[in-house]
């Protein structure tokens, strides 16, 4: 069981849990991942770790409310907890020893770049942070990543920051010069966009993939995609790849694979049948002489 600590909205469908997981918090590193299940029965859902705090024994996860699962997971109050959470999973983050990194970060994409830039700017790397979202309310992590230098916040309707995307915010740097690798986590369309960006001024680009995943150890198959013409399994090759040679479309496609099946369970937890699983921790019972 799993202790649910804090709970913060950050934007209107995107909230932070901070969870009891000692061993998890100790040893995770960027780019790493977790696959949570709320209660017997429920869905295996893989989440990054946004951050720790192993002084405390938690970790942060940051969660999009898409679908009957994830709304499941928001629904918790501190107090509440979750079975099972299995992690750290995936590769490290490729980290750059020294010169300057551009972390892009699209929506709820922000959360997972920031332990990247945190664990860039621990080695003294130069970190320049481009985020983005729909509107004010949309952006997130800002705070946190000012702490590891220059941030840059684009939306899509000029209320706060820059208006237009952070792909022309990415450009401006990129022209610049001297950028040694950019980051990029997002929907797929941004990350594919802005591979393309960079391709032609020759920056290695890491995107972090988000295909459907179950078991976390490669052996459903269900988070192949396809690198370079080579298949790899998102959870134990990656989930970070080259960006410049991912096949998107296959990406995109394998992403709806269950578009419907997701609706319908969406529609039944708007009906009610959400926080299935909900479990708390167990009353403090007397110990028998």
């Amino acid at each position: 069981m799993h202790l649910v600590t804090a709970k913060i909205q950050l934007s209107p469908n995107v909230t932070r849990l901070d969870l009891e997981a000692s061993r998890i918090a100790e040893i995770r590193q960027p780019g790493q991942f977790v696959i949570v299940r709320l209660g017997n029965g429920a869905e295996r859902i893989p989440l990054t770790i946004a951050d720790a705090d192993p002084a405390r024994g938690t970790i942060a996860l940051v969660i999009q409310a898409v679908g009957k699962s994830t709304r499941e997971l928001v629904a918790l109050e501190v107090g509440d907890s979750i079975l099972d959470i299995v992690g750290p999973l995936g590769h490290p983050t490729e980290m750059i020893a020294s010169g300057r990194a551009v972390c892009v970060g699209g929506g709820v994409g922000t959360a997972v770049v920031h332990p990247i830039a945190h664990g860039l700017a621990e080695r003294g790397v130069e970190v320049i942070s481009i985020i983005g979202g729909r509107s004010r309310e949309w952006v997130i992590f800002e705070e946190e990543l000012q702490r590891l230098g220059q941030v840059i916040v684009c939306t899509d309707d000029g209320s706060y920051g820059r208006k237009g995307f952070v792909t022309d915010a990415t450009r401006e740097v990129l022209e610049a010069g001297g950028v040694d690798v950019v980051y990029a986590v997002g929907p797929v369309p941004m990350m594919r966009a802005v591979a393309n960006l960079t391709r032609p001024f020759g920056v290695h680009t890491i995107v972090s993939l988000n295909p459907v995943m179950v078991d976390g150890t490669g052996m459903c198959g269900g988070c192949r995609v396809d690198i370079g013409g080579q298949t790899k399994f998102a959870c134990v090759d990656g989930p970070e790849f080259d960006g410049h040679l991912v096949d998107f479309d296959l990406l995109a496609e394998r992403l709806g694979t269950y578009r419907e099946f997701e609706q319908q369970a969406s529609t039944a937890c708007e009906a009610g049948s959400c926080r299935v699983g909900l479990t708390r921790p167990a009353p403090s019972l007397p110990v028998q002489p």
